[in-house]
């Protein structure tokens, strides 16, 4: 009996000390009396801030050509970004449903973004003779994975949880009001896609957003950066767009929320194709997002993360590099992701870099008393902005 106790007694012990039990899932952190991490950033984070000089944005650069600075920050922004997925042998388009709607016709296609993805998007085309403008919407984070397209253009051929669930997240976003929707009633072609990670790109065992971080983590483990994927898809998906007979290759826009706004500027600064972009509630320096004294770190994982960047260019000297192209950007006062301290701190440097090449009247920043969203009025900025830049 004694021996069979203390066996008992044994395996208990052993699995309360196993990985994956209930013992070591207890809510309650285990805290160590020393430690070098508070509030998700180093203790020394300050110290690590006061390094970060940028050698190679617009102005602390040697480079005082323009375009000669662009082509030496895209380098090294492509550089960071770390190996592009391969392209496929041709995007190989295909409708697989359409829609009529009011004043224009909703596509889902197929298409190769790369060699390794076939994926699923929307294109809205208005009405009449084109070639008409165009404009990449591209969908936001929130935490969100389960739609990513469906944010911005009302989904179809889908499952009516996914139709309820867009709805839901267009209500509580963008005023109820579908952003590609919008724009493409107003005559313009839409494009919108899924990025890594959202909708229909997701994971096979189903929405887990702790696991974003540990596939990030994979990915640079295989010499990629899922962030950057993102990006380069995003300027793929562009090209794509330019090759569609229903749009004007030379008035092709972007425009984005939250994520979708990072995903905006990111492409304008990139892509060449991209002639006019706007961006909402996605712009700040990195000395005030990462602030343990205020409360402040990114919360968005590996979603705007491209490993060595930051020793070079911050995220307004990323920007600028869309410069002199006509850009909107918006943030709201009351935006909690993004102090207004370093959105002004981040509209002064890209003023800075537009206002040195004569093109200040093409940038356009505005704080508004809004939070972190893109309602109605902003869209309506925004579609009377992309009207003065892409519209004849």
């Amino acid at each position: 009996m004694k021996t069979i106790l203390l066996i008992a007694a044994a395996t208990m012990a052993a699995a309360m000390m196993a990985p994956g039990t209930a013992y070591a899932q207890k809510k309650k952190a285990q805290k160590r009396e020393n430690h070098e991490f508070s509030f998700e950033l180093p203790v020394y984070v300050e110290e690590l801030k006061k390094e970060l000089t940028y050698p190679l944005a617009w102005g602390n650069s040697g480079i005082k050509d323009f375009d000669e600075w662009r082509a030496a920050a895209r380098k090294k922004v492509l550089e960071c970004m770390m190996a592009a997925p391969r392209r496929a042998a041709s995007f190989d388009a295909k409708t697989i449903a359409e829609e009529r709607r009011d004043g224009y016709t909703a596509r889902k296609v197929e298409f190769n973004v790369n060699a390794y993805s076939r994926i699923t998007a929307y294109i809205l085309v208005p009405d009449g003779k084109g070639p008409f403008p165009a404009v990449n919407v591209l969908h936001d984070h929130g935490g969100y994975l389960y739609i990513g397209k469906e944010k911005m253009v009302r989904p179809f051929a889908v499952d009516t949880a996914v139709v309820n669930d867009a709805d839901r997240w267009a209500a509580s976003l963008y005023g109820g009001q579908y952003v590609g929707d919008y724009l493409a009633r107003n005559g313009y072609v839409v494009f919108s896609m899924d990025a890594p990670m959202w909708g229909e790109r997701g994971r096979e065992e189903g929405v887990d957003r702790s696991k974003y971080d540990i596939i990030a983590g994979n990915m640079m483990m295989l010499g990629r950066d899922l962030c950057a994927f993102m990006t380069y898809d995003d300027m793929t998906a562009t090209d794509f767009l330019a090759t569609l007979p229903e749009v004007d290759k030379d008035r092709i826009g972007c425009f984005g929320c939250s994520m979708g706004a990072y995903r905006a500027w990111m492409l304008a600064a990139l892509s060449d194709r991209i002639k006019a972009g706007g961006a909402v509630c996605w712009m700040t320096t990195t000395d005030v997002q990462m602030s343990a004294k205020d409360g402040k770190r990114e919360n968005g994982g590996f979603a705007n993360c491209l490993p060595g960047l930051r020793q070079y260019l911050d995220y307004p000297h990323i920007a600028s590099m869309a410069c002199p192209k006509p850009m909107l950007f918006i943030n709201g006062s009351r935006d909690h992701l993004f102090p207004v301290d370093g959105t002004e701190k981040a509209f002064d440097i890209m003023h800075g870099a537009w206002q040195s090449q004569n093109a200040d009247a093409n940038l356009v920043t505005e704080i508004m008393d809004v939070p972190h969203s893109c309602g109605k009025e902003i869209q309506a900025k925004a579609l009377k902005f992309f009207d003065s830049h892409l519209k004849d």
